[in-house]
């Protein structure tokens, strides 16, 4: 029997007007947006429509901005029992409050530390990420490594996008001898991206910690369907693994390319994006052409 997974885009996926057709448009949606700018005290909901893209871009606008907009857009559909869910690194906070792991308010809480942990992480300590394309997976991990072995500066493999497509995350000077070895090593791009900081990566360690104890701090409930996890790639549906797992991440690899083709090999045949952009629709395309893949926004 097919399947119908949804799943929660990550940072990148901001812009400026995002969001505000769901609270013209909806009385719930109002309320929630109202409820968000009261946890976090301030008014998320006027950035998000009005900002620039710079306003945007701050981690700890970013991160609360594109989690409240698909957890809204997810609230706004009628019925919905997803098979499946998953989420791009900060998109798993969505996915938790979509399959009911997760309240909507202890889940934008976390959000908020997690953002304001990872922006401190990457004062902390200037760091960066590069995409490298056309690179086989295993030939980037293992360039990475010998950097970190020679060097002693971090370089790991970050987000396994799609088969060709992975982020890299590290100190300055690592990612720039590894942007050098890559394409050296037949990399069609190697290219620095402008963010804040090596999220996903052992620089985010201080980060880790605050979040731990927010995380452990928080009920987690059973889920009415398994979440694919970053870390793992695995369907997990126990509440003590997920909260695990969820901290573990912050300093683990967003496995996207493998968490797909697990969803694939479970059954899923049709994606929907919910939440702002189209990224992850393009990424599945890429993972299995076959998918039938949507968007909510």
């Amino acid at each position: 029997m097919s399947k119908h997974a949804y799943i929660f885009p990550g940072q990148g996926s901001q812009f400026s007007g995002m969001g505000k057709n769901l609270y013209d448009n909806n009385s719930l949606a109002k309320k929630m947006f109202e409820q968000a700018n009261e946890i976090l005290q301030f008014s998320i909901s006027d950035i998000m429509f009005n900002g620039t893209d710079e306003d945007l871009k701050q981690t700890k606008v970013t991160q609360p901005a594109i989690f409240l907009h698909a957890v809204i857009a997810f609230k706004m559909l009628e019925n919905i029992q997803p098979d499946m869910v998953a989420g791009h690194s900060l998109g798993e906070f969505s996915a938790l409050v979509a399959n009911g792991t997760l309240q909507f308010e202890d889940a934008l809480k976390l959000v908020s530390i997690r953002a304001n942990a990872m922006q401190k992480a990457c004062e902390a300590n200037p760091s960066t990420m590069a995409a490298v394309l056309a690179l086989a997976d295993d030939k980037v991990a293992e360039i990475c490594e010998s950097i970190q072995q020679e060097t002693g500066e971090v370089v790991v493999a970050a987000n396994y996008n799609c088969p060709g497509q992975l982020v890299i995350s590290g100190s300055i000077k690592g990612i720039e001898i590894a942007c050098e070895r890559m394409k050296q090593a037949g990399a069609k791009r190697a290219l620095v991206l402008p963010v804040g900081g090596a999220f996903h990566s052992p620089l985010m360690s201080m980060a880790k910690e605050e979040l731990a104890a927010a995380i452990e701090a928080t009920t987690f409930h059973t889920p009415i369907c398994p979440v694919y996890q970053n870390v793992t790639a695995t369907a997990v549906s126990d509440a003590i693994t997920i909260k695990q797992n969820l901290i573990t991440q912050l300093t683990g690899a967003v496995k996207w390319t493998q968490s797909v083709q697990a969803m694939v090999a479970d059954g899923a045949t049709h994606f929907t994006e919910v939440g702002p952009g189209k990224v992850l629709q393009g990424l599945v395309q890429k993972i299995y052409k076959e998918a039938i893949t949507d968007g909510v926004s």
